[in-house]
């Protein structure tokens, strides 16, 4: 880490990541809805200190968007599995319902949570505090002294969920101990990948076509949209994309193979040397408003609510449309040489 940056300017930046991850997380996805926007208070310390403590391990790591992937995989295994235990709960949400359990798993539940985590929670709150702090993307934003408050607020922030949110939506609940002896191991074995086994990022980029970055925008808001709506259960549908019985395994498998294609596509473009800040930025407003789209048509319980969190999403395009005025041709995604240094859809926070 460069010393010579300014201490505030780090805090700065540490601040706006731990802010707006649960905006991006839940507020933009109308959890809660404006009209109660102070829960955001709650979902701050777990979500933020989450967010930036992940940040911080990957950069110090000198790792890169795969690690940062994995340890938003099990960040969301903490949240869903350990502290609101609702990837197991057989009545949370009536989400056991939503398809057959495995291994006492609530299937597409988990296929629905953990991949939205590692996008929604850590990874596009990660690029775009990146693109909005451009002179620290590849470096930590804390010393050793604020990575550990960082980390025990998290827990602290996980704690808090367990005694309000899960204590009054589960209430008496406890997941079985072989549950939570899994979640511990998987999130170990994920932390062990993301920080050990996956190399530091290299220097490197190969010749290739990259489409243009509206097309890039194009793919996110189908691929946040198409997601979602292929694995909740909306509109008056018990089970995702209004299947039933086995046919439910038509739209989890369906879901799988648009995040296998969208992932592999996102990979090879941006190892290509025609990437630069303006497609992320674009794959990340696209995201968002596919997936705030989504929020307007199934979450969002009253024409209000869908009024305000529409609103929402077009001061997002905004705000994001003033950033990509002052964004460069550099590239926050490819490997670059780093110095060590009513039931309602809550899929950030159920």
């Amino acid at each position: 880490m460069n010393t010579s940056d300014p201490p505030k300017g780090r805090r700065r930046a540490a601040l706006l990541l731990a802010v707006i991850t649960p905006v991006v997380a839940e507020l933009t996805l109308g959890n809660p809805p404006l009209s109660q926007i102070w829960l955001l208070l709650l979902f701050i310390p777990i979500y933020g200190a989450g967010t930036l403590l992940i940040r911080e391990l990957v950069r110090r790591r000198r790792g890169g968007w795969p690690s940062i992937l994995l340890l938003g995989l099990a960040y969301g295994i903490i949240e869903e599995g350990l502290v609101l235990q609702a990837l197991s709960s057989p009545t949370m949400y009536g989400a056991a319902g939503w398809a057959p359990r495995f291994l006492g798993l609530n299937s597409a539940y988990t296929e629905l949570n953990l991949p939205y985590h590692a996008v929604f929670s850590v990874a596009l709150p990660i690029l775009l505090a990146d693109l909005t702090v451009p002179s620290l993307r590849d470096r930590p934003y804390l010393k050793r002294a604020g990575l550990v408050v960082t980390a025990v607020i998290f827990v602290l922030g996980g704690l808090l969920l367990r005694l309000t949110v899960a204590t009054s939506i589960d209430p008496g609940y406890q997941a079985p101990a072989a549950m939570l002896a899994g979640c511990v191991a998987a999130v170990a074995l994920l932390a062990v990948v993301a920080l050990r086994v996956l190399p530091p990022v290299a220097s490197h980029s190969r010749a290739g076509a990259v489409p243009g970055p509206w097309m890039v925008g194009v793919l996110g808001v189908l691929a946040g949209f198409g997601y979602l709506a292929l694995l909740f259960p909306f509109g008056g549908a018990v089970q995702p994309a209004f299947t039933h019985g086995a046919w439910v395994a038509a739209p989890m498998l369906a879901a799988a193979m648009l995040a296998a294609l969208t992932g592999w596509l996102v990979r090879r473009w941006t190892t290509n040397g025609g990437w630069t800040d303006r497609h992320s930025l674009c794959l990340a407003g696209g995201a968002l408003a596919g997936h705030t789209a989504f929020g307007v048509v199934a979450n969002a319980a009253t024409l209000a609510d869908k009024l305000e969190l529409s609103a929402l999403g077009l001061l997002t395009v905004i705000l994001l449309t003033l950033l990509g005025r002052r964004t460069g041709t550099g590239s926050i995604m490819k490997p670059t040489g780093r110095r060590k240094g009513p039931r309602t859809f809550r899929a950030g926070m159920m």
